[in-house]
């Protein structure tokens, strides 16, 4: 007899409605493949897959809280900021939402201007059919195009943060994201603090009102889990985890490689509940 699949949680997750290679419908099919419990779709500045991606979630018996994960600026560095269990009726979402559409697609320009300069012309057209453009999208053209061989290569030689063709648009704030994330009854948390290096920075975005911290990340071994699990007792902050699926951007990462169990998935879904 074979014994019970025990509740695994993936709160981190990209659809097409950012920069994941997967619908919300196929990814949502593709965690209970994974013999996955419960899920978060967290696309990058977009909340455009629900409210139907909890629908389809439903019909499927997989359990899903509304996400989202909005980029920053703090010291001049971009951090990443993921948003729980929110009203998605919430105008300070859909404010901050519509905010980096339009930072978005101000950058976007500036980076296809600098790839022009380098010799390696992409149209505005060309990058069309995707909802939200960003740096994946324009490095998916790039290798079409024959400039690269790799998204690996674009990001490492061109597009990467500080890169050649990088353009960081304007900024937005932590404290706008928190305040905005807060306003609309979500859970602020710190995405995949294992990125950043810079320890003066982490040490000031810990100083902001976030609710969480997110400890179990992608791929990374267990003593770097350890790390941050110490840090959220130490602050009293939440803990949450998630593999950052993207499908084809990001082929090594599989869904459910990082995950949280059913103790921790119920506070969010609870705050779910009695907020939305």
């Amino acid at each position: 007899m074979s014994l019970p699949v025990a509740f695994r949680a993936d709160l981190h997750s990209h659809s097409t409605c950012s920069d994941g290679s997967l619908t919300f419908q196929e990814l949502i099919l593709l965690a209970k493949q994974a013999d996955l419990s419960a899920l978060s779709i967290t696309d990058h500045d977009s909340i455009t897959a629900y409210p139907e991606a909890l629908d389809f979630a439903k019909q499927n018996n997989l359990l899903m809280i509304p996400g989202v994960e909005f980029s920053a600026m703090h010291l001049g560095k971009s951090v990443h900021i993921l948003g729980y269990s929110f009203d998605l009726q919430s105008a300070s979402i859909a404010h901050l939402c519509e905010k980096h559409i339009k930072r978005r697609k101000e950058r976007n320009l500036q980076v296809l201007e600098k790839l022009a300069k380098h010799g390696m012309p992409i149209e505005e057209q060309d990058l069309a059919q995707h909802p939200t453009i960003g740096r994946p999208h324009i490095a998916q053209e790039m290798i079409k195009k024959g400039y690269v061989k790799s998204i690996e290569e674009a990001f490492k030689k061109y597009l990467g943060d500080h890169k050649p063709c990088f353009a960081p648009g304007n900024p937005i704030s932590v404290e706008e994201t928190i305040e905005a994330i807060h306003q609309g009854k979500g859970l602020a948390v710190i995405a995949h603090p294992h990125l950043i290096k810079d320890s003066n920075l982490l040490y000031d975005i810990l100083q902001f009102p976030f609710d969480g911290i997110e400890c179990y990340y992608a791929r990374f071994p267990e003593q770097e889990h350890n790390r941050w699990l110490k840090l959220a007792r130490k602050r009293n902050l939440l803990v949450t985890g998630g593999s950052d699926f993207h499908g084809d951007a990001k082929p090594t990462i599989r869904i459910g490689s990082s995950w949280v169990d059913k103790g921790l998935f119920d506070i969010l879904y609870q705050h779910y509940l009695q907020h939305s």
